[in-house]
Parts: structure tokens; sequence; C-alpha cells
């Protein structure tokens, strides 16, 4: 018998799941279309000898747009909070931040600047800030050398971006003035593959076709979405098709008869890109060490399992984190920067490992607001052609990460179904 479908979803990450569960939920057939052997993405975690590795360190802002959307669709969200434990890496030494503000590390007129500059972060309105860089945002704020190097360190840690030159400064600081809240933030017990299954089983639940293996080749059209080609030979009748992958790929599904704003889209992308390793350590020579941000390296330093459980023992699992801007980096080189890093933040770390993984040049973003992006708020219909969506995290209207990824997606499903009210109910033979 065969199966209709009123909307294609390309891609079963964040995105993707967030859109097929709500469009599910407002009464359409959904299929889900994933090219790898299970769902999540970038949200899957891998176990190793017992300890959870997710892919990097990742967490969840109360007040986000992830937060809000999990909480609508009954995702349960259990986890710890790391409250403001942090140090800084300062001329190979680690120092807590409130012993390094204190020290004479930071002049008088250096800490006063600071001061009001964080008081700054928590009541400033980010709407009323220029369309200029974050850089010149900064600079305009604090004059101090060392308060710009912490400065500059929280806003790349907050979004991995090593880019303050082209990042938009109102997004970065609606995004950073979500974390400076207490207990703003958390890290997920048994890392995010427990979001990632839970937000599975909602879909299925509610009547999405999830499909692995499924490699989209092409998206036909003629200004209106027609027809999927997969690699496989296969095809699929569609007319509504949300693409949750980069612009780039969805550009080369289109093909030469694409759209001028996916490939303005690719073209003006600004990748984010991250050198990550992960830890199972038995001991830490330095357990007070939880967070440590570089300030005259661009490196941040994580224990989650201070804070929650990700081993089956109880032995801890950091992440050391490498941001490479908008370029690649020579995967070698970086994985011998994090290891001498290690040395100075865990001293003896070698003798405990128990499981590594490092995972060199990896996307954290595909794009993000920065000057230059001459469209502020891609998507979540593609102009050119009528009934293709796309989401993801780069399809940004101003969130961060993940809160990007679920925001786009629920923006895609909402507009998906507004056309379709608006139009001629559209089904598919497969």
């Amino acid at each position: 018998m065969m199966k209709q479908f009123n909307v294609a979803i390309i891609g079963g990450g964040i995105a993707g799941l967030v859109a097929a569960i709500y469009l599910a939920q407002a009464g359409k057939s959904v299929v889900l279309l994933e090219k790898a052997s299970q769902f999540g993405g970038r949200a899957k975690s891998a176990k190793k000898n017992g300890a959870i590795f997710d892919f990097g360190a990742h967490a969840i802002i109360k007040g986000g747009a992830l937060y809000e959307i999990f909480q609508d669709l009954g995702i349960r969200m259990d986890g710890g909070y790391p409250g403001l434990n942090v140090s800084f890496l300062w001329n190979n030494k680690v120092s807590h931040i409130f012993r390094f503000l204190i020290s004479r590390n930071l002049s008088w007129s250096g800490k006063k600047e600071f001061m009001k500059f964080s008081k700054t972060l928590t009541t400033i309105n980010a709407d009323s800030v220029p369309a200029i860089s974050l850089k010149s945002w900064i600079e305009q704020e604090l004059h101090d050398p060392m308060a710009r190097r912490i400065a500059y360190a929280m806003f790349r840690t907050n979004s991995y971006s090593q880019d303050p030159d082209h990042q938009l400064a109102g997004p970065a600081i609606r995004s950073i003035a979500r974390t400076t809240k207490k207990n703003s933030g958390f890290f997920v017990q048994d890392g995010w593959q427990t979001l990632v299954d839970q937000l599975y089983e909602k879909a299925v639940r509610s009547g999405v076709s999830m499909m692995t293996g499924k490699n989209v080749k092409e998206i036909e059209h003629d200004g209106s979405v027609r027809k999927l080609k997969f690699a496989d030979g296969e095809e699929m009748n569609i007319t509504h098709v949300i693409s949750t992958t980069p612009p780039a790929v969805t550009s080369r599904f289109l093909g030469d008869t694409g759209s001028k704003s996916v490939l303005r889209w690719k073209d003006q992308a600004r990748v984010i890109k991250v050198a990550s390793l992960t830890l199972n350590l038995k001991r830490l020579s330095a357990p007070d060490h939880f967070a440590v941000l570089g300030l005259d390296q661009p490196v941040y330093f994580v224990n989650q399992s201070k804070f929650t459980r990700l081993s089956e023992d109880g032995t801890s699992v950091v992440n050391i984190t490498k941001s490479n801007g908008t370029g690649g980096t020579d995967p070698k080189a970086d994985e011998r920067f994090l290891e001498q890093m290690l040395d100075l933040i865990q001293p003896g770390w070698q003798k405990e490992v128990v499981a590594r993984q490092y995972l060199p040049n990896i996307v954290v973003a595909h794009d993000f607001m920065h000057i230059g992006r001459e469209d502020r708020f891609p998507g979540p219909a593609v102009p050119e052609i009528a009934g293709l969506y796309v989401a993801g995290e780069w399809a940004t209207h101003g969130e961060n990460l993940g809160d990007a990824a679920a925001a786009s997606g629920r923006r895609a499903a909402q507009r998906v179904l507004k056309d379709i009210e608006a139009g001629p109910k559209s089904t598919i033979v497969v």
C-alpha cells in the first residue's frame, strides 16, 4: 500500500526533529529523511568504556529558544547548574575569576571598567545596539587591554566564534546576557543523546515516518518543488520540503537552476569551526578547575561531570575546545596544542585517561549573524521556489547554536502550515 505525505524534511538533527514534530502534531503527514544511520546530527552522543561523549561541550540556556521549545514539546531536561565557578588561563597560569580580577593583571581603571561592563551586559537592550561588529562595540565600551581580553574570551566561549571583526554585536550581546544570570545554563545529565531519544520517540508517537540512510541527491523544481531524487535511484513526488542542511548542500540539491537566495546564503556564510578533545579521566589533579577560559589562547575547558552524570562509574568527563575561526587548521597541530593546554589546566592528565575523543575542524555553525550577511534573517521560505524552506543553526534570526537550530525548525514548520492552509492541499505518493 502506498503512503502519502504532506511534507518531507531533509536532515534529522535538532531542527529537523523539531519541525517534524510540530507539523505532525498539527495533523500533517511528514517524512523525516536522514542520510546517516541514526538521527540527532551534532546532538548525538557516543559511549566509550561507560563514559558519555557529546560532540563537544553543549549547554542548555534557560530562557533560550531550545529550552522553551523542548518544554513545549514535553522533553525532559535533567542536568546540573555550574554557577559562576570560572577561571582564566593567562600567561600559562590558571586563576579563579575573582582572584584574577583583584590581581595586578588588571589595573584599577580596568577593574572599574570591567565591573561596569558586566552590569551593562545584564541591563542593555540588545535591540538598541546599532548594526556594528562585536569588536567595534567592545572597543567602544572598554579601553583597558586586559578588560577587552576578558570580554573577547566571554563572547568567544558563548558562541565558539573567533570572528569579532564580523560578528554582529546585538545578537551576540543578547545571547551572552542570558548566560550571566544565576543558574541560567545547565549541562544535560547522561548527555544530549537523552534529548535526541526523546525527540525521536515524540516524532514517532506523533506519526512522523522516520527514514535513515536516505541520501538526497536533488530537489527537482520548476519554480515550485516537484520531486526529491535519491542517490539510490529512488524518487519521491513532493510539493513541500524543509531542508535543514547547510546552504552549500541545499544549493547543490537545487543544481544550476537553483535559487538566488540560497546561492547568496551559501556565498556569504561564515562557518564556525573548532577542534574538540573530550576525555574520560579517572582522577583530576585540579578538580576546582571547572571552567577555564583562555585569555591569550582561543581555548575553553570544562569539566561537565562536576555537576552532572556523564559516566557509569562517576569518573570525570572533560572537554577542551580550540576555536578555529572560519577557516580550517592542521588537525595534528591542534591536537598537540590542546594537549599542551591540558598540561596547564589538569597537570598529569595523561596518566588518568580511560577514553578519549578528538574531533578536528568540526563545524559548530554553518553561519551566524554577521557584517556582510545581506539577508539578516534567512528563511524559512526560499523566495524563488514555492514549497521550499530552510532551517538549521545557520538560519538564525538572532538565536545562538542549539537555540537557533530549534527556533529555525519551529519557524519552518509554522511557515509550511501557513502556506498549506493558504493553498491547495498537497500530498505525495511513494
